[in-house]
């Protein structure tokens, strides 16, 4: 019970860290997102610039010197520009991939997990069922909405119950259900930490 317990919560742990993974892997894309559209709208700056200056390039021919030297700045640092966007493009696309990666992972764990612990409840009612045949043939045949009938079939259903969590579950008044509990536990059908206020079968 402890060791399926432990795996439970490894996978749980699993999934929670690939979920906190691809919410940042989502900040980081949408990051990369706003500076490629930064990038470009100052490219676009840039060519309209270049453009402006080749056309008083060609309308000024006695002073080509300033433009000239500004023009292969512009192109200059467009090319750097467009060296920038590509680099950014690159590592979008890699982060892109690796939200999906992630994504299917953490398809994977949670496909792998509910089915593990549909199978485990199944063979644990079975053994259940097996091992406590009259108070499965109670549960399953019994025609009054009594108590023990509900304390019971949660339990099995569930593994282990808290205290607290079954009162809240149960049509009876909280001291009632307590007392119904405890006489359950003095006989022996069930078992009551009363350290940690666990509920399991025998």
């Amino acid at each position: 019970m402890k060791l399926e317990h432990d795996d439970l919560q490894k996978i749980e742990k699993n999934i929670e860290i690939q979920k906190n993974e691809l919410t940042g892997l989502k900040i980081k894309s949408d990051d990369l997102n706003k500076k490629i559209e930064s990038l470009k709208s100052t490219k676009d700056e840039l060519l309209s610039k270049v453009s402006e200056l080749k056309g008083t390039l060609e309308r000024i021919n006695d002073d080509l010197k300033t433009p000239k030297v500004e023009l292969e700045n512009l192109l200059s640092k467009l090319n750097t520009i467009n060296e920038k966007i590509a680099s950014k493009e690159l590592e979008k696309s890699q982060l892109d991939q690796k939200k999906i990666d992630n994504e299917n992972r953490e398809n994977q764990l949670k496909t792998t997990y509910s089915g593990q612990k549909m199978e485990d409840l199944n063979q644990k009612l079975t053994h259940l069922k097996r091992d406590n045949y009259f108070t499965s043939f109670l549960i399953e045949n019994s025609k009054e909405d009594i108590p023990e009938v509900d304390i019971i079939a949660t339990i099995m259903t569930q593994g282990s119950c808290n205290l607290d969590e079954l009162k809240k579950l149960l049509d009876v008044p909280p001291i009632m259900a307590v007392r119904t509990i405890k006489q359950l536990a003095v006989k022996g059908i069930i078992n009551l930490d009363e350290d940690t206020n666990i509920i399991t079968m025998p």
